[in-house]
């Protein structure tokens, strides 16, 4: 270890006296690199609890960066240059419309007429006449309604067999089939409470005060149980699914943290999906997936685990489980390395244009690429990325390499993560059926995270496994388009049968 030299001010040895001033000057550069480090992190953290949260920006974002580039190459050559006025125009975005309430609901005709004693003119009492009317419509809820569902098998037996004492065999109809048998839960009944829970974050405590105010008992004890009797009679068709997942040429992954009571540990839930959000950005070829996964870590194991010899594209962000994956082709995200340079842009002084802004408008000219590509085919967004993509991202990787910061500022930090990861990160144009970024899994992992914050934990990895089978079940029967209740409640009466046709209720073959 170097030795610090003693600060003796009597000195007057010059050798000695310059060695403290050196001395003394390295610690005051490394106590400003210190300070400045400590305000990027407190402006950061106040941009983050008070700022806005978004991470969205308009297309002409890019163009609205470029002028403020541009502005800082002219400032030093052009000082003394009259400023130029300019007139600045703008549009409001106009009220939406009302949408009109579907004509399929039923309707109850309300109409207000005038007495017959009315319908006559005020002035000359000759009788009126119509000439039109005024209509309007409002939405009536009615609180739902139970019914109770009464099996009745008559039972039939031999009379001249009993008499000779030969005994007679009772004949009846078998029970008809149910995905929980001898228990008082119709198939309805459970998708109501499956949806409750995991699509719209009721927790099954607040279930159990809705159903006792229509006068019902049932304990959030019994309909736990439920759900994991469910999602264990559901399991084939989660494996069903999971098989045409990794076929799919890419799969998109991310995981969030989940605290399940019977574990010392921090346990996880990862997602895996494929395709698009719904139908209407579908590729062809391409199926809508997503498929949550449990595990009691977040080693790679879990990962392996789930894709066994899985070897196509992987687009995650970057977590390093997922790179020591061998037999698939690691793809990066955009967005993560976007989000770097948006912290470097609010610790930024205020009203200044720096190299932030630069790298974000360089990122944005690829995000509007993607708008114009969306829905073309992955044969011709590959083309169409390497004549127009390509380029972009040439000039940024240049650009990134010409910056001289310090490594550990948050500048710092957004440009070695894009150097580091630009490989992967660049990949994108490669294949056409690839996304910029992750973001198609880090909104299917959303809905659990939502779920989450109301239900906090697991109490049992069984519990947690569960909640992987239906929250999958789910999300990939959203991604289809499908009527989620009437979904779920046609896969139970169809994986309650002896045989199940499990071919006709996968979300693409559903015929609703």
């Amino acid at each position: 270890m170097k030795k610090t030299p003693m600060i003796n001010p009597e000195s007057q040895n010059v050798t000695e006296l310059q060695q403290m001033i050196r001395h003394l000057l390295a610690r005051e550069e490394t106590w400003e690199n210190e300070i400045k480090q400590l305000m990027e992190q407190l402006r950061l953290a106040y941009a983050r609890h008070y700022g806005k949260k978004s991470e969205s920006f308009n297309a002409a974002q890019g163009e609205l960066f470029n002028e403020a580039e541009v502005a800082v190459d002219e400032a030093t050559s052009d000082v003394d240059a009259e400023p130029e006025m300019e007139t600045v125009t703008y549009t409001r975005k106009a009220r939406g419309k009302r949408k009109p309430l579907p004509e399929n609901l039923p309707r109850e005709r309300n109409v207000i007429d005038l007495p017959e004693d009315e319908k006559v003119c005020a002035c000359c009492d000759h009788p009126l006449h119509p000439i039109g009317e005024d209509k309007s419509e409002k939405l009536k809820f009615t609180p739902a309604v139970f019914t109770v569902i009464e099996t009745v098998r008559p039972k039939y037996a031999c009379r001249h067999c009993e008499t000779k004492g030969e005994g007679s065999k009772i004949v009846q109809q078998p029970a008809p089939a149910s995905i929980i048998p001898k228990s008082i839960a119709t198939e309805s009944l459970l998708s109501h409470i499956i949806l409750g829970k995991f699509q719209y974050a009721l927790p099954l405590y607040r279930q159990e005060a809705m159903f006792k105010q229509a006068g019902i008992h049932l304990p959030r004890t019994t309909m736990a149980r439920w759900m994991v009797q469910v999602a264990e009679k559901l399991m084939p068709l989660y494996f069903a699914i999971k098989e045409h997942l990794v076929a799919q040429k890419v799969i998109a992954a991310d995981e969030t943290p989940l605290n399940v009571l019977e574990n010392d540990k921090k346990s996880y839930m990862w997602v895996y999906c494929s395709g698009a959000d719904s139908l209407k950005d579908q590729l062809e070829g391409v199926k809508h997936i997503v498929l949550y996964d449990y595990s009691p870590g977040r080693s790679a194991q879990a990962a392996k685990d789930f894709l066994g010899k899985y070897n196509g594209y992987l687009q995650t962000d970057a977590y390093a489980a997922y790179e020591s994956l061998t037999r698939v082709t690691n793809v990066a995200c955009m967005a993560h390395a976007r989000r770097y340079f948006m912290d470097a842009k609010k610790v930024q002084t205020k009203g200044k244009v720096g190299k932030a802004d630069i790298a974000l408008a360089k990122i944005q000219k690829l995000y509007a690429l993607e708008i114009q590509f969306k829905g073309k085919p992955a044969d011709e967004k590959y083309q169409l990325r390497q004549e127009k993509a390509k380029p972009l991202l040439d000039e940024l990787h240049r650009w990134l390499g010409e910056q001289q910061v310090i490594g550990s500022t948050t500048l710092g930090k957004a440009i070695s993560y894009m150097q580091n990861h630009w490989v992967k990160l660049r990949r994108y144009i490669d294949d056409g059926h690839l996304n910029i970024d992750n973001n198609r899994a880090e909104r299917a992992i959303k809905p659990f995270v939502i779920g989450r914050k109301n239900w906090l934990f697991n109490a049992t990895a069984s519990g947690a496994k569960a909640s992987a089978i239906l929250y999958s079940l789910i999300e990939t029967a959203k991604a289809n388009d499908l009527h989620t209740h009437f979904y779920l409640e046609r896969c139970m009466e169809e994986m309650a049968k002896p045989n199940p046709d499990i071919e006709s209720i996968l979300p693409w073959n559903y015929q609703q």
